[in-house]
């Protein structure tokens, strides 16, 4: 009997057919649904399992997940999986018609923000993907933060953690650290204006509830964070990509857009990585970040700078909220990028008169600050244990970005902007959509299209210097480059191809 989480009569995939893998599974699994093989309710197999079954990886599932997704014929439970939704759900979604999966969608999407952010959470062992946004597991210092638990989880110490709800602003010691470092970069922030998060992305979002309502336009970066046009679009807000450089944002553009809008729909916030910026590298010159700020002014706009990657960043680059004195600047930062990506704690650092309301926001959605672990990242700031961990992990950064500019160029391709920090953005040669899509079973890759609002066609890349030094991923670009070229299936050459871990 076909088990009702596996579509009937599931025939090996074929890597020499001229639809991907990702949409041939989409489609495996999208005919039994319409065909009502499948029963509403119905869970499919984790990504995890699915991959083992059909011998892919686990992008290549989350790909295919996506598309049902995106047709309608499933839905997302969090925590639970992927399940089959009812008769009536697929009939309004229009996605009962007999067309397949990769014909339905308008644009399909190999990769998206949230399979970006599913990659993150990858088995230990896992292969090196060049599309993620986080350091080697092997680079990172668990025992750093173990020393620093230990620190702060006495019998006494404990108790008065633990047993009680936190201070609503965060942890006292741990604003005091903060206010310490913020204080290195040249911004002067008292304590009474630091805001504990659960991570910068929340800290983002807590900011952005709190000043801005759906149907609100804000401004920003293009290429930018694709999360973040994820994040922004789920809370109905309108985005205004303003055009990105490499000494900063183009504030004619900037001017002309805010001019352009409605009368009474004027933005009121800016969104922007100012330092290391996500995808290009590229940081704000002093100049830049000076006549931003008075455009700002001129149109009353805050200014949400996120500075993520600070601990990969000297110091001394100039911070808007140092600038701005924190007027019309919101600095937020966190410590997953450099510590673990699961040691979510985060921060913001913002005008007084706006603390109250940033509280109030922040109690609505965690209710209350992790004291724990709010004390043990302030013990590793004061011990100076982080910002010895952090020289370590810039040293061994600046050793993987020379390795990869040399094998990125000598694998034809070319750097669109200065090779700094974290992210390179490389020049492919080809659409790095289909490239991407060529890739996916193999390597996953961040196409340039995720990084622009309209997700348009472009051959630039986003690559992690740290996890891209695999001499085997560059020949694989190039192949598949070839084969688009020529305009034979990408698949047909990776089916000779070794094959991968499926994670």
């Amino acid at each position: 009997m076909t088990s009702p989480l596996e579509p009937p009569a599931a025939a090996t995939l074929s890597r020499s057919a001229q639809a991907g893998l990702a949409d041939q599974l989409a489609e495996r699994f999208a005919g039994p649904i319409r065909q009502r093989l499948l029963a509403p309710g119905a869970r499919l197999p984790s990504v995890r399992e699915c991959a083992r079954r059909h011998g892919v990886s686990a992008h290549t599932v989350v790909a295919a997940y996506d598309q049902l997704l995106a047709l309608g014929l499933v839905e997302a439970r969090p925590q639970r999986g992927f399940f089959v939704r009812s008769r009536g759900a697929i009939a309004e979604a229009g996605a009962a018609r007999d067309l397949p999966a990769a014909e339905v969608m308008r644009h399909p999407l190999p990769i998206s923000a949230t399979s970006l952010i599913r990659g993150m959470f990858q088995p230990p062992g896992a292969r090196p993907m060049p599309g993620l946004g986080t350091l080697p597991a092997e680079w990172l210092d668990p025992m750093l933060l173990a020393r620093a638990l230990r620190q702060v989880t006495s019998a006494g110490q404990l108790e008065t953690t633990a047993l009680h709800y936190g201070d609503p602003a965060g942890d006292p010691r741990l604003r005091r650290a903060l206010a310490a470092r913020l204080g290195e970069h040249g911004i002067g922030a008292g304590v009474a204006q630091i805001v504990t998060s659960v991570g910068a992305t929340h800290a983002l979002d807590i900011v952005t509830r709190t000043l801005l309502r759906a149907g609100d336009r804000v401004l920003v970066d293009e290429p930018g964070w694709s999360v973040e046009y994820a994040r922004l679009a789920a809370l109905g807000l309108v985005i205004l990509p303003v055009p990105r450089g490499d000494d900063g944002p183009d504030l004619a553009a900037m001017e002309r857009l805010i001019k352009a809008q409605p009368a009474g729909a004027k933005p009121r916030l800016y969104v922007t990585v100012s330092v290391l910026h996500n995808p290009t590298g590229a940081t704000l010159t002093p100049g830049a970040a000076h006549r931003l700020l008075q455009l700002a002014t001129r149109h009353d706009l805050h200014v949400l700078e996120d500075d993520t990657y600070a601990h990969l960043a000297p110091p001394h680059l100039p911070r808007l909220a140092a600038l701005d004195g924190l007027e019309r600047t919101i600095y937020v930062s966190g410590f997953s990028k450099i510590l673990v990506p699961n040691w979510r704690v985060g921060f913001l650092a913002a005008p007084e008169r706006l603390i109250e309301r940033l509280v109030d926001t922040k109690l609505l959605t965690t209710l209350t600050s992790p004291g724990l672990t709010e004390q043990a990242l302030a013990h590793a700031l004061e011990s100076g244990q982080l910002r010895r961990h952090a020289e370590r992990v810039v040293a061994k950064l600046d050793a993987a970005r020379a390795r990869v500019v040399k094998l990125a160029e000598s694998h034809g391709c070319r750097f669109a902007a200065t090779p700094r920090g974290l992210f390179g953005w490389v020049d492919a040669g080809c659409d790095t959509e289909r490239l991407a899509e060529a890739l996916l079973d193999r390597w996953l890759v961040a196409p340039g299209a995720l990084f622009h609002a309209d997700h348009r066609p472009t051959t630039l890349m986003r690559v992690n210097f740290a996890t891209s030094q695999d001499a085997a991923f560059w020949r694989a670009l190039v192949e598949a480059r070839e084969q688009l070229a020529t305009g034979i299936a990408p698949d047909a050459a990776a089916a000779q191809a070794p094959r991968s871990e499926t994670a």
